[in-house]
């Protein structure tokens, strides 16, 4: 369904070429004053628009806010809010099918009545009210000094050589000084990989085509015991919701499919002592045992397809004649969906734990 969470709530709505999408966040504590320059900040980081490496679509993403806040300040009610959608051409988009695209699935699901304008509800667009949910978790979850960071570790096949898994714990303090500095980029990457992944959007840009890539994220200071096994693991309800969004077509914790290829020796995270508390002194398992959380950092990688539409002649079906036709598109694309994802893949993650720790009554 369109809800997630059961102490934060988070449930999204609209279409990408409807007159607004939107979010309704339940569970957020009356008294709360929101962090409008956090909210703004997180939401220009996914807005369309903003370079030669996304769609040129301009969407102001203003939010605005319907319910649940008074003065700046929660109520403790529902917070509903939404995002106007003014930048449509639904005349860009043809009756023939886009491979890669829910056109198919949807027809075969809802028949005559799916909105297929821009992808409709399955695009990319309804990923603002997650974000907006997400900034408004991570308000909360830094008040027990719970951060997340995300930055992109490959675009098309290249990845950087940053590695988070395996690190002593000075060279975790080092991974997360630096995830911090990325962070605030513009382009969330490390320094010497930032001229290469433009360089390689670019590239398929001009060929018509598109690439995807990896989003590394890591989240510090999340209490040990968080996480209810089995079903509502730490694993399972952050890979959950990562799969919600669309393009997520990967989700690994830790070193995961590379455990595949390790012995057992080489996977396990060897334990000691520090001032009387059981500390692990590598973190290949990404900060999840069982299930719980560790209380070392959760390290999560999502893995995002190359956008699906492109402009090089694809072979389809077209809904109206039936017949077999070869598609060309020629609207506003992201050529990589991949940097304007990374503050998707940090809500996510924001709303997933502050979800698990509200009910294993951390905070």
């Amino acid at each position: 369904m369109n809800t997630f969470g059961t102490t934060f709530c988070v449930t999204i709505f609209g279409e990408s070429h409807g007159s607004a999408v939107g979010v309704v966040v339940d569970g957020v504590p009356a008294g709360l004053r929101l962090d409008r320059a956090l909210i703004d900040r997180e939401l220009a980081r996914r807005a369309p628009g903003r370079s030669e490496y996304a769609t040129p679509r301009t969407e102001p993403d203003i939010p605005e806010i319907l319910s649940g806040v008074k003065d700046g300040v929660a109520t403790g009610a529902p917070i509903a809010c939404i995002f106007r959608n003014t930048d449509t051409r639904s005349q860009d988009y043809p009756s023939a099918l886009r491979p890669g695209h829910a056109d198919w699935t949807s027809l075969l699901k809802y028949g005559v009545h799916a909105d297929l304008r821009g992808g409709g509800r399955f695009s990319g667009r309804l990923t603002t009210g997650l974000v907006f949910a997400g900034a408004i978790a991570k308000q909360i979850l830094l008040q027990d000094d719970v951060e997340i960071f995300a930055r992109i570790q490959a675009i098309g096949g290249v990845s950087d050589t940053i590695k988070l898994t395996g690190l002593t714990e000075t060279q975790a303090v080092w991974a997360e000084q630096a995830l911090r500095e990325i962070a605030q980029k513009d382009f969330p990457c490390a320094d010497d990989m930032e001229a290469v992944f433009k360089e390689t959007i670019l590239l398929a840009k001009e060929e018509q085509d598109s690439v995807g890539g990896v989003i590394e994220a890591a989240c510090f200071g999340v209490p040990a015991g968080t996480g209810e096994p089995f079903f509502d693991s730490v694993e399972s309800r952050v890979a959950h919701l990562l799969f919600s969004v669309p393009a997520v077509k990967g989700v690994e914790f830790g070193a995961g499919f590379r455990f595949a290829e390790l012995l057992g020796s080489e996977a396990n995270d060897p334990l000691e002592l520090e001032d009387g508390k059981i500390v692990s002194r590598t973190n290949k398992n990404g900060g999840i045992l069982g299930g719980i959380a560790s209380g070392a950092p959760i390290l999560v990688r999502a893995a995002i397809k190359p956008t699906a539409s492109i402009g090089l002649p694809q072979h389809t079906v077209d809904m109206e004649t039936l017949s077999e036709t070869i598609l060309e598109l020629s609207g506003r694309h992201d050529p990589c969906i991949v940097p304007r994802a990374v503050p998707v893949v940090e809500a996510c993650l924001a709303i997933a734990l502050l979800d698990l720790m509200r009910e294993g009554e951390q905070i």
